[in-house]
Formats: C-alpha cells, structure tokens, sequence
C-alpha cells in the first residue's frame, strides 16, 4: 500500500499556519491528490477546524493537548481520515505555542509508522510583528523571555522557514528579517511566501516534494523553561449563539469583537500572541483575526452576509491570567450584543494556562 505524505506546517501563534495550509491543500488537490488536515489545540471548540470544514476540506482534530502530548490520538485521527478520505497528503498544524516536534512528532512517525507514512521537509513559518521585536533582541518584544525562547527553538528545528507576510513587509523589512533569521539560524534555508496571495508557493510546493535528510534536527531542549514560557499565556476558547432582532452585518460584528478586544487588552498591557474568531451562518461564515497588540485587526474571510443570528467562537492566547483574558471576552461580547439589543447563549467556554509538556514519545537519535 502506498505511504501517505505528511506535511506538517509549524510556527507561533498568528504566524499564518492555518492559511498556509488551506493554500497548500488548494495546490494539492489542484495536483489532483486527495488531501486530509488535521488541526491540533490545547481545547474544544478551534476557530482553524470550523474554518478549513467550511472551506470544503476534509478535517480531522486532536484537542486537549498539543501532538506531542497526544500522539496516539494524532495517529488514530490520521487513520480515520485515511478510512475515510484516502488522503494522498495529511497536512498537520501543530499548536503555535509547542515545539521539540522533530523529536516528539516526525521522529516517532519515521521510526514507528515508517510503513505508513513518508515524512515532508519540516517547515516553519516566522511571524514577522513579533519576530523581528524577538530576534533583535528588543527588551519589550511583547513576551517575556521565556515566550520567547519557544519562538527561537522552533526555528531551530525546521528543515525551512518560511518568512511569511512578505505582501504586508516594505523590501527593507523583507531584508531586515532576512538577515536577522540567517544570523540567528544559518545554514537553514529560507522561502519568502505570502499565504494570502500565494506569492512563494511555487518554490515552497518544490521544496516540500523533496525527499531525504530530513525531520532531523532534534533539539536540546529545557523542558522547564518551555513549560513556564507556555503558561505564560492565558488560553481561551468559547462558543456562542448571538441571536439579533434585525439583520446584522456580521463581517462588521467579528471586526467589532477583535477591535474591542485589542484595545481592552492594550490598556491591560496584555501582550496578544493570537486572537481569532469565527460566525458561522447556514453555509456562510467570515473570519477576524489579529496577530499581535501593535497590528491592524483584519478580516481574514469575509462572510458577506446579514444574519439574524450566528454561532461565534473566540479563540485568544494573550500573556495575561485566564480568568482576565475571559472577562475581556465577555465584555467585548456583551458590548455588541448590548449595541444590537441581542440574545447571547454561552454553550462552551474554557480559559486556563497550559500545562507542562509531557510527549508521548520523545526520540534522542534521529534515523
């Protein structure tokens, strides 16, 4: 039986993982190849699962822990798809706050499941907003060093990083980045791309159809300060029904909910490493998101649509306590409601901090 490809997609939170990977299941399936995703989060209720299903893609979760903590149930998840779908190609999106994936991810496939999976060029794609403050070593990078430390060791183990963003870069913060990666990490090759317009995928299709030493750069690796820079950051995922006596603009509505949200959180001095949300609406559904506290919050995907009533779902990691990231949340929340004299219904809400990586499988010695 013919080996299913694995592609696996890294980066920080907002880094434009879930973009990447829509793009690249676009050009696959353009290739005529059957592809499968699967998306990976510390919780229930992901705005990326909701998003690449209402794309058309076949998806597949593993929530509660990241791949690493959950490998069996990547594993199975994988194999459900593959009953299902037959995928020629699974493109994995591990958690943008994890890293050690060579050794506790690719390196478990290769030496365990070597007959049912070839394993892809490990790429890693570099936010720019808070990599540039990061690798200058700037002292108000946004998060503390310990947050910061994960960002670095991802780059760290990538076979290619993928300097996203190009299209929202001037050609000097192109070279500026360029630069800085290269001295931090060199001998690592480096693709420009933008996700959003497809500008690079051409050279990063080529790159990830290579085959050979790859998925081998195991890390050494300081378990505690990974663990303490993680739990730096408040997680919160929450499900709603905004139920409105009049028709509403609902692009209008997530860009209010993001833009309320990023000024709260600024006067808090809260660092957003990620904040996305999603309405879904009979077939329609549009996406806003912002990527740090010193970016433009964006509408990603438009709905174009007037509903009376939604599903939403927030997912935010900012670097402040839970249980303050979720009383952020709701007020954003119930100031839209109150300006639309809507109903909310809370169906699902989890806030916390993650819990200290503890891999399934962690390999020392790369094959």
């Amino acid at each position: 039986m013919a080996r299913t490809r694995f592609v696996m997609v890294g980066g920080f939170l907002g880094a434009g993982k879930t973009t990447t990977i829509a793009r690249l299941a676009r050009d696959y399936k353009a290739r005529g190849l059957n592809v499968g995703i699967v998306t990976n989060d510390q919780a229930t209720d992901l705005v990326d699962t909701h998003s690449l299903l209402a794309q058309g893609f076949a998806v597949g979760e593993v929530p509660g822990a990241c791949f690493c903590c959950n490998f069996n149930d990547l594993t199975e998840t994988v194999g459900r798809l593959e009953e299902k779908n037959r995928p020629d190609v699974i493109l994995a999106e591990p958690v943008g706050s994890c890293t050690d994936l060579v050794a506790t991810v690719i390196q478990p496939l290769r030496q365990l499941f070597a007959h049912r999976f070839d394993i892809a060029p490990f790429s890693v794609l570099l936010k720019p907003s808070h990599g540039r403050r990061i690798l200058r070593n700037e002292p108000n990078a946004g998060f503390s060093p310990k947050a910061a430390y994960i960002f670095r060791k991802q780059l760290e183990e990538a076979d290619v990083i993928l300097l996203n963003r190009i299209d929202e870069l001037s050609a000097a913060e192109v070279e500026e980045l360029t630069e800085l990666v290269a001295t931090e990490q060199p001998g690592i090759p480096m693709i420009r791309i933008s996700a959003k317009s497809g500008a690079g995928f051409d050279a990063l299709a080529d790159f990830l159809d290579q085959r050979g030493g790859f998925g081998r750069r195991i890390l050494e690796l300081d378990y505690d300060t990974y663990a303490e820079g993680e739990a730096e950051l408040g997680w919160l995922n929450s499900s709603l029904r905004f139920v409105a006596p009049e028709p509403f603009d609902l692009d209008e509505l997530l860009l209010e909910l993001v833009t309320r949200l990023r000024g709260s959180l600024a006067e808090s001095s809260a660092e957003t490493a990620h904040l996305k949300t999603i309405g879904l609406w009979e077939g329609f559904y549009g996406v806003a998101n912002l990527v740090s506290s010193k970016s433009d919050p964006e509408l990603s995907l438009a709905s174009n649509c007037r509903p009376r009533e939604v599903n939403l779902i927030v997912n935010a990691r900012v670097a402040t306590d839970p249980t303050t990231l979720e009383n952020h949340v709701r007020r954003a929340i119930e100031s839209a409601r109150t300006a639309r004299q809507a109903r909310v219904e809370y169906r699902h809400t989890q806030s916390f901090r993650p819990g200290r990586p503890v891999p399934t499988h962690r390999f020392a010695v790369a094959l």
